[in-house]
């Protein structure tokens, strides 16, 4: 009898509950919980409504409504997909509208075209001072970045190659370096060295790294930035990492150095620092890296540099050959500056627009690309350049393009020897750590 007792509780437990209903191409679940259809994107908005009444009516729009705006936005941008619609990150729209636009309109005219291309460097620092001040990922560079390739590319295709001045061999060449590109970026992308916590060493490497991104970065994927604009302007600073045991002393030469991270809960080995930004802590740490929404760390630091080092070469000769196109019969250096009726026509203007935006950007990556020949020669992270600055510890040289800290320099062939040898160490306190 008792076990029938016993057993009429589980039997009251087991409800039946309604089964969800499939989702199709164009239905989602929205942020409420609710199902929602892609249709019906522009209805029930009464935080838009409230912010265009008031914008009609000349009044200011509180700051916490513009952010529900943005939040609203960009879970109702979506696209149809198998088993529901997906959600499109708000942040990778702008450059696939404006760069088109801008260079094109850059084209028209040589003014515009000087107006246009110096406010396209502002307008992206702009965009980077407020999103790092939040300490935000944000997809707009990369997506920039990947957009710009492929832009660039489909111009040169459209407008210099059709020309005949273009060989079918110099065209597999630059597209074999833009495949290149594509596959440095796509190994850069992926784990730079994240410390998993050692408590949860029974669980996979893969899930207990992700798990903590999702904890620390979650909500750090919006397009753009909303009202609150409390924050550190500089995501290096080690303020978050001063809780807990310093580092030990450096007495013992046969002691690694470590650190405890009170946001990962973990002790890391010397060199390794906690992203801010990605909400974990990566191994030999040497920046986020924008460009490529990740931390540049010790597993993925030879694949940036190798990105950098294509990505320079590929846009160096794409420039060249279309320069030697639209500006025959002169030198690269002097069609850049002088090149008489390049605005005669619209395919040549567009090229020559197109040209100046490529120099821009891989002026840009050149200097980076420079600052990673340096560092690397004195062996020293660019976080740790940036505390060595802040603590006035480290020796500055060419008027402060060179920092050397002095910790880990052993001469330039052998930091370039261990540079060439990260990443394949089995173990977990590399030889640079041991002081």
């Amino acid at each position: 009898m008792t076990q029938k007792g016993s057993m009429k509780p589980v039997t009251k437990k087991k409800s039946e509950e309604p089964e969800l209903e499939p989702l199709c191409c164009c239905e989602y679940i929205d942020q409420n919980g609710q199902k929602n259809h892609v249709a019906a994107c522009l209805c029930d908005c009464q935080d838009l409504d409230e912010g265009c009444e008031r914008w009609v009516t000349c009044k200011s729009v509180q700051p916490e409504t513009c952010e529900r705006i943005m939040d609203t936005i960009s879970d109702r941008l979506r696209i149809p997909w198998l088993r529901g619609a997906r959600k499109v990150n708000i942040s990778i729209v702008p450059p696939l509208v404006l760069l088109p636009v801008f260079l094109h309109v850059a084209s028209w005219h040589f003014l515009l075209g000087l107006v246009v291309l110096t406010s396209l460097p502002v307008l992206a620092l702009w965009y980077y001072y407020l999103t790092h001040r939040r300490k935000e990922q944000t997809l707009f560079f990369l997506s920039l970045g990947l957009f710009s390739l492929g832009y660039m590319y489909y111009v040169f295709l459209q407008e210099v190659v059709p020309q005949g001045h273009v060989g079918p061999i110099q065209l597999a060449v630059l597209t074999f370096g833009l495949f290149l590109i594509l596959l440095a970026l796509y190994r850069a992308k992926k784990n730079p060295g994240y410390l998993s916590n050692p408590a949860s060493s029974d669980e996979s490497p893969g899930s207990s790294q992700t798990e903590c991104l999702n904890r620390k970065g979650q909500g750090k994927t919006k397009g753009f930035p909303g009202a609150d604009t409390s924050g550190s302007l500089n995501n290096r600073t080690p303020k978050d990492d001063l809780k807990g045991p310093s580092r030990m002393s450096a007495g013992s030469p046969t002691k690694a150095k470590e650190d405890w991270c009170a946001k990962c809960q973990l002790v890391r080995p010397a060199r390794a620092w906690h992203c801010r930004i990605c909400g974990i802590c990566v191994r030999r740490m040497d920046h986020h890296c924008v460009w490529i929404n990740s931390c540049v760390g010790e597993s993925n630091h030879q694949a940036f540099i190798l990105a950098l080092l294509i990505f320079l070469l590929t846009s160096v000769y794409g420039i060249t050959l279309t320069l030697d196109t639209i500006c025959r019969d002169r030198s690269v250096f002097t069609a850049l500056f002088y090149c008489p009726g390049v605005y005669a026509n619209y395919s040549s203007a567009l090229s020559f627009t197109c040209v100046w935006y490529s120099v821009i950007i891989t002026a840009g990556m050149a200097y980076i690309f420079l600052i990673q020949l340096i560092n690397i020669s004195y062996n020293v992270t660019e976080r740790e350049v940036q505390q060595a600055l802040r603590q006035k510890t480290g020796r500055r040289l060419l008027c402060g393009l060179i920092v050397d800290t002095g910790q880990y320099n052993r001469g330039f062939l052998r930091n370039w020897h261990q540079f060439s040898t990260l990443g394949t160490r089995a173990f977990h306190h590399p030889a640079e750590d041991i002081v």
